[in-house]
Formats: C-alpha cells, sequence, structure tokens
C-alpha cells in the first residue's frame, strides 16, 4: 500500500495509526515480559552448563593442540598458550553473562517482533495470530539455540583443534614469532595509541552535534511522511525508540569511536611488524587519523576529503608509486616506440571459468562428506532426509558446501600468513 502523500494526508494517518501501534505496542510489551525470564532461564541453564562442563576439556585440549601443532615455532606457542589461557579463564564468566543477557533479549524482543510481524498482509486471523504468534515457537527457537551452541562447542571445536593439532606445511615451515622487530612493534604501538586516541576524540566530539540534528531531521521527516524505518509496521516501535533513544546513540557513536582509536592507533605495532620498518608504522599513525576522518564524513555526509595528510605505510603502494612516476616522466619515449596491438592482443587473458570454479567446489564437499560420515558426524537419517527435500536436510544440502567453503577460505589464510612471515 503506497503511503499518502501530502503533508495534511501524512499527519492524518500517523494519528489514525497512532492508537493501533499503542495496542499493538502494549500487547507485544506483555507477551515479552511473560516470556522473558522463562526463556532466559532455558538459554541460561543450557549454555552455562555446556559452557561449564566442557570448560576443563576444552583447556587441556586447546593447550595441548598448541604444543602439538606442527604450523607454529616454539616462541609462537608459548605466546599463544599464555593468550589462550587467560581467554579461557575468562570464557565461563563471559559465557555465562552473555547467555544471560542474550536470553533476556531474545525472550522479550522476540514476542514483541512476532506481535507486530502478525498484522502484515496474508494472515487470515490477524487477532489469533497477534496473540499466539511469538509464545510456542519462541520457546522451540531458545532449544535450538541450545543445541546449536552445543554442537558449536562439541563438535565444530575438536573439529577445529584437530585440524590445528594434524595439518602441517608439506615443506617443514612454520608460523615464528621475529623477535628482532617486537621492540620497534611495541613502541609504535604505543605511539599509535597516544596519538590516535586524543585527536580521534577530539573529531568525534566536534562531529557529535551535526550528527545529533542530522538525525533528527531525518527521523522525523520519516515518521510524518511515514517513510523509512516507519513505513513498515513491525519496524515503527523500534523507530520512534530511535527518536527518543538518539542522543544516546550519538554518546554510543562517539564512545565507540574512542574505544576504536585505540586498536586503530595500536594498529601500527601490526604494520612495523609487516613491513619491517619503524618508519612505516609511524607514516600509519598520521594516516589513520586521515581514515577516520574520511570514513565519519562518508557516514555523515559530510563534503569529502580530510584535513590530515595520508602518507603510505606500505612498500609495495610507495615501489609501485615510484614506478608510476618514472613511467609519466618517460612518455615522450612511448610515443616514440608506441605498443604493438597485435601482441596485446595475441597475450593470454585470465578468464574465470566458473564451471570449474563449481566442480572444485563439489569435490571439495565430497571430500569432506566422506569423512564426516566416516567419523560419524552426517548419519544415514542426514542423508535420507537431504534426499527427500526436508527442512531437517539441511546439514547436507547447506551445511556441507558452508563447511567446505570455509574451510577453502581457512587454509588459503593460512597461506596468506605464512607469505606474511
Amino acid at each position: 500500500m503506497e503511503p499518502p502523500r501530502g503533508f495534511l494526508a501524512s499527519l492524518w494517518s500517523f494519528i489514525c495509526f497512532l492508537p493501533y501501534f499503542i495496542g499493538l505496542l502494549i500487547l507485544g510489551f506483555i507477551k515479552g515480559i511473560i516470556f522473558c525470564p522463562p526463556i532466559c532461564l532455558i538459554m541460561t541453564i543450557g549454555n552455562s552448563a555446556l559452557i561449564l562442563g566442557l570448560w576443563p576439556v576444552h583447556f587441556l585440549w586447546t593447550n595441548y593442540c598448541i604444543v602439538r601443532s606442527k604450523q607454529f615455532g616454539p616462541v609462537l606457542k608459548f605466546v599463544l598458550c599464555l593468550f589462550i589461557s587467560v581467554l579461557l579463564i575468562l570464557w565461563p564468566s563471559i559465557g555465562i553473562v552473555g547467555s544471560i543477557i542474550g536470553g533476556a533479549a531474545y525472550g522479550f524482543l522476540a514476542p514483541m517482533f512476532a506481535t507486530f510481524k502478525a498484522v502484515d498482509e496474508g494472515k487470515i486471523d490477524k487477532f489469533y495470530h497477534c496473540i499466539y504468534d511469538g509464545t510456542s515457537d519462541t520457546v522451540k527457537q531458545s532449544f535450538t539455540f541450545v543445541r546449536d551452541f552445543m554442537d558449536i562447542c562439541y563438535h565444530s571445536y575438536f573439529s577445529v583443534t584437530d585440524d590445528l593439532r594434524s595439518q602441517g606445511h608439506q615443506d617443514g615451515k612454520y608460523f615464528e614469532i621475529r623477535l628482532l622487530y617486537l621492540p620497534g612493534a611495541i613502541l609504535a604501538g604505543v605511539l599509535g595509541f597516544l596519538v590516535d586516541l586524543p585527536v580521534i576524540s577530539l573529531v568525534a566530539l566536534c562531529k557529535s552535534p551535526y550528527m545529533l540534528f542530522k538525525g533528527w531531521h531525518r527521523l522525523f521527516q520519516d515518521c510524518i511522511g511515514r517513510e523509512g524505518p516507519f513505513l513498515d509496521t513491525i519496524c515503527v516501535p523500534f523507530a520512534g525508540l530511535a527518536i527518543l533513544l538518539w542522543p544516546l546513540a550519538v554518546v554510543g557513536a562517539v564512545l565507540g569511536s574512542i574505544a576504536s582509536s585505540i586498536f586503530l592507533g595500536a594498529y601500527a605495532a601490526v604494520v612495523v611488524y609487516q613491513e619491517s620498518s619503524l618508519w612505516f608504522g609511524l607514516r600509519y599513525i598520521v594516516a589513520s587519523l586521515s581514515v577516520y576522518d574520511e570514513y565519519s564524513n562518508d557516514v555523515l555526509d559530510m563534503p569529502e576529503g580530510s584535513c590530515f595528510p595520508r602518507p603510505e605505510y606500505r612498500k609495495n603502494s610507495v615501489q609501485s608509486e615510484t614506478s608510476s612516476r618514472a613511467t609519466s616522466f618517460s612518455r615522450p619515449n612511448s610515443f616514440r616506440n608506441p605498443p604493438a596491438r597485435t601482441e596485446s592482443i595475441k597475450a593470454p587473458m585470465v578468464e574465470l571459468k566458473s564451471l570449474e570454479l563449481f566442480e572444485s567446489l563439489f569435490k571439495e564437499s565430497r571430500r569432506h562428506g566422506e569423512m564426516m560420515v566416516s567419523e560419524g558426524l552426517i548419519t544415514l537419517q542426514d542423508i535420507e532426509h537431504a534426499k527427500s527435500d526436508k527442512d531437517s536436510g539441511r546439514v547436507i544440502s547447506i551445511g556441507l558446501p558452508a563447511y567446505s567453503l570455509l574451510q577453502t577460505l581457512y587454509d588459503q589464510q593460512k597461506l596468506t600468513l605464512l607469505v606474511y612471515c
């Protein structure tokens, strides 16, 4: 249905819709209050039992796999064991708190979403769906979340750690930390933190008033015209809540910018380590300010550009820039000796062959599928469900290709890290 055009028609439509919206909001709020405690209890108890029950195994097995891995050197193994041990010690408290917050949020918001979604077009008895939707299906979905979390903590975890322990490079190489460049990397990281934190915080504070008034202007404009987030019925309560809480969103954006400046500045240590040069790390510190300024201008729809310089901090970029300048300086010679068109046409071209790409993906899926069948991860029942095209057959139809593609990307990332190290 097209929203009404004109200010008076839009205002009258908004006034008529307001009682209808308030009624749905109250009903969804009541359902959320009722189902929030049991959903939170189900997810908290289920996830906490899995976290605490598997924590000793996770702690010992993770460190054992790192020590026995053929992909890491001695120094890197020591650092990884130390870092992973700290994370595993914090994991139970973080996981339990996250389960409580996630369960409470899902138990409260899911019935409210379902209440507004029940009045969409295509449903016959909308009053019944407003009452029933978001009740039993929310409870069932909470058990599904716990089961999926169990699959991640048990099957996926041990599969990843087994690959980490057993796989190694054929040429005998392994990842190792270059201790020679660590002092320079640490110095660059500290300098990046000291420079980026105050400067980016100042830039974020200066741009926050513009973000506040621009956001309010856009939200009120959409509210009156029933456009944007106010067009769909299910999004109306959250869009109206966004108007009231928009100042908090601006404060959160400023705090997020301040927090991100820590990691943005500390990344200078990574640049120094990768480029083996402290000078490139210092250049990155200056360039990171320009990157943040340009990105914030794009988000706020402000004029492009930045008042900060943006020097190159990668050797490849500097070399390409130098070669391009040399080519431009020798341009008269290029006019004297123009390239032959026949040779350029005869040169081989790189062509993306989609059929070969899909064929290799099918081969990888078949190989991983045979391994999962031999390990008992894929059962005969899963195969039958996939043949009958049931929803429960997604383990093979969706999960197996996704796992094969993820494993391919993981192997490619390891190869990239090997090249850098």
